[in-house]
């Protein structure tokens, strides 16, 4: 029951003071449900939508009986894992939990992949008594001998049907198997389909159901529209309509292609947007997720990859600029809005030729919408944009190569504007070798909207190397040992995505050539 108090429930007095300091005094219902039986110790499987606090729900047991069964004899092995689907859902679990484990002095960390994994091996190799991570990378470090799931006590299975989805569950049982058979394990999942409910049958003991509303359900404080403008035009105009309020949004698309694109978009016309999806490095992704959050951004534009495990505070608004491609998708990105008992609106826009399949997925989804036919000064639109927030200048492109140096492709800039003409155009003889121009690209830097937004992977030039002389730098020029004739080697490809023109000096092949920058 709501009227409950954490103290009711048995959460030991130090975390309610933490949880009192956030303004968290009453549980959440799947929280209500479940604390008396995971403070017990007892295996339990939590269904609940999205947004429903199932993070907490699952923290304080997991904190409160490590603190009440620790001997104090700090091991190097983790008493406690948690598995998530996501880096970003990784990284939210972390910090709810870290403030409620500094109680008792606990330690936490992260494991996911896309990140140089010493941080992870250092912190692991430190002693851990939490340990928050994805599979993939996880299973990764204990084959290279770093870490080590023997010691583990409670075990937490998070958003375990977005593991199915993803195809991790292979990795998720040999994880599981990994751990004592003795522990504890709490599994929470929206569904229980695709698997899921053969990891339950597998590996918890006597389990506990608590499921606090219907799987495929919809939050009440959530109000869904269908907006259908005429044309891809019309829809461009009311897209940007849509973002330019003052509240947190988030739009959803479905390639990272067209997400990078509209938050570009959005930037070059006064709303600072950041955008969020699988072709951005771990480092980026936190970078706009932060600016997000702290209000720098107030768009962020995403695909699915953020339609779980991102949460959010202020999330007024939430658009499917294109309608996804099933009815969970449609849910867990809506979900991302009307979080933990404040309310939020949906918006799907569909074109004409969408109409048959969005409809479709909002009757899967049991989503009650009448698609409306609006203009960006409709008042169905006005109402939900509410105040327009002012314009904000983007800030300009800065070319800060990788590392904080300079790119050898600008030294070589440099370097030919300083020549003479005749200089420049040297005869080979004077050499005893042929001139060769690399082609290798700049150092690219980060796109700096007013959001401290995109960031593209930036690259170094490639110098290029001739057969007798050692290194050329990128755009300039070397002398080969003997002249020769040069002819066109396969492409290569600059960090910034130009071809690069390798050349082959008196008939050698240039080693250096074709290697991909990496950003």
């Amino acid at each position: 029951m709501t009227s409950q108090t954490f103290a009711d429930l048995g959460v030991p007095a130090p975390l309610i003071d933490v949880l009192a300091a956030q303004g968290k005094n009453e549980p959440f219902p799947i929280q209500a449900d479940t604390l008396p039986d995971t403070l017990a110790g007892r295996d339990v499987l939590g269904r609940g939508k999205t947004g429903s606090g199932k993070t907490l729900a699952f923290s304080l047991p997991l904190v409160a009986r490590l603190a009440a069964t620790t001997d104090r004899r700090r091991g190097r092995k983790p008493r406690a894992l948690v598995l998530a689907p996501t880096r970003e859902l990784a990284n939210q679990i972390d910090e709810v939990i870290k403030p409620l484990a500094a109680a008792f002095q606990l330690t936490t960390t992260t494991v996911y992949g896309g990140v140089n994994q010493k941080r992870q091996v250092d912190a692991l190799a430190a002693g851990v008594d939490i340990l928050v991570a994805c599979p993939g990378r996880l299973e990764d470090l204990i084959g290279q001998g770093f870490a080590n799931l023997g010691d583990v006590e409670i075990t937490v299975l998070d958003e375990a049907d977005h593991m199915a989805d993803l195809g991790f569950l292979p990795g998720v049982t040999r994880l599981l198997s990994r751990t004592p058979a003795d522990g504890q394990r709490l599994l929470f999942s929206a569904t229980l389909d695709n698997g899921v409910d053969k990891l339950v049958k597998r590996f918890l003991r006597n389990e506990v159901l608590h499921s606090v509303d219907e799987a495929h359900s919809h939050v009440a404080a959530m109000t869904h529209h269908v907006f259908a403008p005429a044309d891809a035009d019309a829809k461009k105009d009311l897209v940007q309509t849509l973002a330019s309020g003052t509240a947190r949004r988030i739009l959803f698309m479905r390639t990272k292609h067209q997400a990078k694109k509209l938050a570009k978009q959005l930037t070059a016309a006064g709303i600072p947007s950041v955008d969020l999806h699988g072709n951005l490095s771990q480092p980026q992704r936190d970078r706009n997720l932060a600016a997000f959050g702290d209000g720098r951004a107030k768009v962020l534009v995403a695909t699915d990859v953020a339609a779980r495990g991102v949460h959010v505070d202020g999330v007024e608004l939430v658009v499917h600029v294109d309608p996804p491609v099933e009815h969970k998708a449609y849910l867990h990105r809506s979900g991302r809005t009307a979080r933990a008992g404040t309310a939020g609106d949906v918006v799907t826009i569909m074109l004409p030729e969408q109409r048959r399949d969005t409809l479709d997925i909002l009757r899967k989804a049991k989503i009650s919408a009448t698609p409306q036919p609006v203009t960006p000064t409709s008042p169905e639109v006005v109402a939900l944009v509410g105040e327009v927030a002012p314009y904000v200048k983007p800030e300009p492109v800065v070319a800060q190569p990788q590392g904080g140096g300079r790119s050898q492709g600008a030294n070589a800039q440099r370097k030919r504007a300083a020549r003479t003409p005749g200089q420049d155009a040297a005869a080979p003889a004077a050499g005893g070798g042929r001139r060769r121009r690399g082609r290798g690209g700049s150092g690219q830097g980060a796109e700096a909207p007013a959001a401290a937004a995109h960031a593209p992977q930036g690259g170094r030039g490639q110098g290029q190397r001739s057969a007798g002389a050692g290194r050329g730098q990128g755009g300039g020029q070397r002398a080969g040992a003997g002249a020769g004739t040069a002819r066109p080697q396969g492409a290569g490809r600059s960090a910034s995505g130009t071809p690069t023109t390798g050349m082959v000096v008196g008939g050698a092949r240039n080693p250096r050539t074709n290697r991909r920058a990496q950003g």
